[in-house]
């Protein structure tokens, strides 16, 4: 493992949890409204597989924002969709749950659990009749899976061999609702065996989820078919502010804690040599003035005119959705 990436891990995941803190702060203060899902805590599942996918679509839900800083969005252009500005990177119609930006092959998020899972397989489908090796992935809840679209999407990437990453963030919540309330089949991955190639990993450990997703990426490329993946991890927050998560236990909940992904890739970074305490300083302070001047621009920019509400509505020509 380089210094190089341990540092972009840590970059990535520290902008992702501070961005978020600072997010939730902004709610509270009412600059942020609608829904807002927090991916506090599950900071490795986001990054690694991000980073180890490299190009190729991104098909996510709702619980998207660290996904969106790890594919580059500017981070200015997130917080301004979140504030409901006509800077933001979906003009700030979207919000926190529609992030959207086809030119980095963004098409996360959805409001609707499941509802991405077949695009993301359309897309791959497309991908495939255009000869292309980049492939598609498909990152969603735990909760998504107990969805007849999950399997009927599954069926068809087998059935068709589209070059397609399903990756399942399990969390063992469907929002409040605890996994053995809500599955029949609590090894998620079970769920997709028959079908394709398939791996448990620990979603606590970005270095985990990166080796495994790149030993996916390297089968799509080679066979052009799907592979599933389940990473364990763990919000910290409940489901969306709206919600205190306290049908979790606090020993539950400290119990994650402990093995929060940013400590654990800090723990290991600095035994390996990866990373200084110094280092950690510096990047630390980069991220403190990204947040704040993200913020301050959301704060200073226009509110979209009322002539937006009839534009981006249909979508005539889509030269710039996979090109």
């Amino acid at each position: 493992m380089s210094q190089t990436l341990a540092e972009k891990f840590y970059y990535f995941m520290k902008l992702g949890r501070e961005f978020e803190v600072r997010c939730k702060e902004e709610y509270l203060k009412g600059n942020i409204s609608g829904f807002l899902h927090l991916a506090i805590g599950e900071e490795a599942v986001h990054v690694g597989a991000v980073v180890g996918f490299g190009k190729g679509d991104l098909f996510c839900p709702y619980r998207e924002h660290v996904l969106a800083l790890a594919r580059g969005i500017d981070p200015k252009l997130i917080m301004a969709e979140l504030f409901g500005k006509a800077t933001g990177v979906s003009k700030g119609k979207g919000g926190s749950m529609h992030l959207y930006e086809p030119k980095m092959d963004f098409y996360g998020g959805n409001a609707i659990v499941a509802a991405h899972i077949p695009h993301a397989v359309g897309a791959a489908y497309a991908r495939k009749l255009m000869g292309e090796k980049a492939g598609v992935l498909c990152i969603f809840g735990d909760g998504a899976t107990n969805n007849g679209t999950f399997f009927e999407a599954i069926n068809m990437a087998s059935l068709w061999e589209v070059p397609v990453l399903f990756l399942c963030e399990n969390n063992y919540y469907a929002i409040g609702t605890h996994i053995s309330r809500s599955s029949a089949i609590k090894e998620i991955h079970l769920k997709a065996r028959d079908y394709m190639p398939t791996e448990v990993v620990d979603g606590m450990d970005v270095f985990a989820v990166y080796e495994a997703v790149l030993r996916a990426k390297a089968y799509i490329e080679e066979y052009g078919k799907p592979y599933f993946i389940e990473a364990i991890t763990y919000r910290f927050e409940g489901h969306s502010m709206a919600d205190k998560g306290d049908y979790r236990s606090p020993r539950e909940i400290e119990m994650f804690k402990k093995r929060d992904p940013i400590k654990l890739l800090v723990e290991r970074s600095l035994k390996e040599g990866w990373l200084t305490e110094e280092q950690i300083r510096i990047i630390d302070q980069k991220v403190e003035a990204i947040v704040e001047e993200s913020v301050q621009f959301a704060l200073s920019s226009p509110e979209p005119s009322e002539e937006e509400l009839y534009t981006d509505i249909y979508c005539g020509v889509c030269s710039d959705v996979i090109p």
